[in-house]
């Protein structure tokens, strides 16, 4: 079964798509709800959502989107995981914060062509969002799912990342090729100098449960045939 985690503030119903997508390749899925209400939750909070919502179901292969990588990754301290599965992921260090992460990983550099021209993140206005996170979203879609994005509470970038190394469980990394928030250069070496793994690709934006919500059910269900892309 798959277990679906989305990113910053974001209601998990956004994954119902590929919910169904999943169905349809006779896959179950679920995304559970996240306290998004609580201001001052952590992705400790998220993973303990998470972990009482599914139980010990089986062979779980918990997907982690953007931030929501913090709280999967934490999710096999709680409960059996078969996989974690990382999309567009936000890969933490052992004590770092969501807050930290940033200009730890260099990430303003990586996207420095952005910052000139929208200035800071928590700054941006809809031109920005559209730019860099509904670029490749069906304008229907986007306005279907308004009601699921929210800004995420401080705690989920307050607590430092709270084990002492990355659990004992495969992880896989799958990068969106037209990411513009985490472009793929970035994401690749993150990934390798975070986890040592190769990144997997596949077509689309940061939002491919939006984009592409059937290529993604695919992938996630076979991620390794996603191709990398020089």
């Amino acid at each position: 079964m798959f277990v679906l985690i989305p990113g910053a503030g974001t209601d998990p119903r956004i994954f119902d798509a590929t919910i169904a997508a999943l169905a349809d390749l006779g896959h179950e899925a679920v995304a559970p709800p996240l306290p998004l209400s609580d201001e001052r939750a952590t992705p400790s909070d998220h993973a303990d959502a998470v972990a009482s919502a599914v139980q010990d179901r089986g062979d779980l292969v918990v997907v982690g989107q953007s931030l929501g990588a913090f709280s999967a990754a934490l999710v096999p301290a709680r409960i059996p995981v078969a996989r974690l599965l990382l999309l567009a992921p936000m890969i933490p260090r052992p004590g770092e914060t969501a807050g930290e992460w940033w200009e730890s990983t260099g990430h303003p550099e990586a996207i420095a062509d952005l910052l000139q021209r929208h200035g800071q993140m928590r700054d941006w206005g809809p031109e920005a969002m559209q730019e860099v996170f509904l670029h490749d979203v069906d304008m229907e879609v986007a306005r279907a799912n308004e009601r699921y994005s929210g800004a995420p509470g401080a705690g989920m970038f307050s607590e430092p990342w709270p084990l002492e190394a990355w659990p004992e469980v495969p992880t896989g990394v799958l990068a969106p090729r037209d990411d513009r928030l985490f472009p793929l250069a970035f994401q690749r070496r993150v990934a390798h100098e975070r986890l040592d793994v190769e990144v997997h690709v596949m077509p689309g934006g940061h939002l491919p449960m939006l984009g592409r919500p059937r290529e993604l059910a695919r992938r996630l269900v076979r991620p390794t045939e996603a191709r990398s892309v020089t």
